[in-house]
């Protein structure tokens, strides 16, 4: 279970304060429940999503994880000067799983496939080499929750095929939270849905439910 307590967040930057993209959510996710974030463009949809796994923060509010929660899979989580095994070895060391490291090393190099890329710095792999790694760390490791933004639009599509497959894995053993743009990603791989509109939410037990209310957004 995930508890969101009257989440606000806005940033700054140099031109000053932002708008507020979220304001005041409070919302109950349910435990072993797959859920999609859903919304226009600039809805706050992505920044949601990194506020609920602890990637980022609320300007105010809080979040309570009774759960395993993931990083975001195939965003962040590296370090791009070290190579893909480096950081393997990291990332298994701050989990706890020092002891087990060769064999995880070992899944996160088969499923990333990126051959001798393995041992180069992250910094000179393209964009769907680093989605495959990225990808690769969080599926090494077992959660509670898997954090998804846009992950199976990411790289070609032998490795959008190899991402799709290892969702319908995770089902009933996990469940993941989710941003994406496909209705049909979101119809697959989630029962419920979160509706962003103007810095607000509202929860759908049911996913189609929550597409129905974007659309007519959409019409007005």
């Amino acid at each position: 279970m995930i508890i969101l307590k009257d989440i606000y967040k806005r940033y700054t930057s140099r031109q000053g304060v932002g708008d507020w993209v979220l304001k005041g959510i409070s919302l109950v996710i349910p435990k072993n429940r797959s859920v999609g974030i859903i919304g226009g463009n600039g809805a706050g949809k992505s920044t949601l999503l990194r506020i609920i796994c602890g990637a980022d923060y609320a300007s105010y509010g809080t979040v309570e994880r009774r759960c395993r929660v993931s990083w975001p899979m195939g965003n962040g989580g590296v370090e791009p000067t070290m190579t893909g095994r480096q950081n393997a070895k990291f990332i298994c060391r701050a989990q706890g799983f020092e002891d087990e490291m060769p064999e995880r090393i070992r899944r996160i190099e088969d499923f990333a496939d990126i051959g001798t890329a393995f041992d180069k710095p992250v910094n000179t792999y393209s964009s769907g080499m680093r989605s495959r790694l990225q990808f690769a760390l969080s599926l090494a490791f077992d959660f509670d929750v898997y954090v998804s933004d846009e992950v199976t639009s990411a790289g070609d599509a032998a490795f959008r095929d190899k991402a799709a497959k290892a969702f319908k894995d995770l089902a009933g053993r996990s469940s993941i939270i989710m941003v994406a743009h496909n209705d049909a990603t979101l119809k697959t791989f989630c029962e419920s849905g979160i509706f962003l509109y103007k810095g607000k939410a509202t929860w759908y037990d049911k996913i189609d439910d929550a597409l129905k209310a974007y659309k007519e957004t959409i019409k007005k």
